[in-house]
């Protein structure tokens, strides 16, 4: 089955209490808690400890200093909008997974020269999708991905179809679990 990963954006500890209990009554169990805002790290500490039964990572890591901080806040795996080789490098000690952008061959292949299999596609909507995927997957057949941007509620069904898909991400599930919650 492809795994969710809700792009979550914190800018108040506050909302963690709002936003994770939708994403687990909408049965999603995982939560990339993003760099993008001042209590990320904050929040990936408070998000570990409370809720203990989600797998909670970090995600727009763009260098080795958010990665160290986002390890010892408790991450457990790293997503990246690129590939930063420090951040590989600090995953692969720690034993942590990173998931990296990379949307052309050269990217893929240095993901793949520095022992890593998953990227993230993003934008995926703007570098051409499920067909730039597909195209990709020809020459490197060991690569999965995680399409990010442009992937939503409408079309998802064709992303998860393909058996190269690890996971979707997006910040549509925050608003789609929360708009459910509000519902209920």
């Amino acid at each position: 089955m492809v795994k969710k990963i809700p792009v979550v954006v914190i800018k108040k500890i506050a909302e963690v209490d709002k936003i994770l209990p939708a994403l687990k009554s909408d049965g999603i169990e995982y939560a990339e808690i993003t760099f993008r805002t001042a209590c990320a790290e904050e929040a990936i500490k408070y998000a570990v400890k409370n809720y203990p039964d989600m797998i909670i990572g970090a995600g727009t890591v763009i260098n080795a200093e958010q990665c160290k901080k986002a390890i010892e806040a408790g991450a457990t795996f790293i997503v990246s909008p690129g590939l930063s080789v420090e951040v590989a490098k600090i995953c692969k000690e720690n034993n942590l997974p990173y998931y990296p952008g990379c949307v052309t061959p050269t990217e893929i292949m240095q993901a793949l020269e520095l022992g890593i299999e998953i990227v993230k596609f993003f934008p995926a909507n703007v570098y051409g999708g499920l067909k730039a995927m597909k195209a990709l997957s020809a020459p490197f057949p060991q690569i999965k991905f995680i399409p990010t941007g442009g992937v939503d509620s409408s079309n998802i069904d064709e992303f998860t179809a393909w058996e190269k898909i690890y996971a979707i991400g997006g910040s549509f599930f925050v608003k789609d679990a929360l708009a459910k919650m509000n519902n209920n």
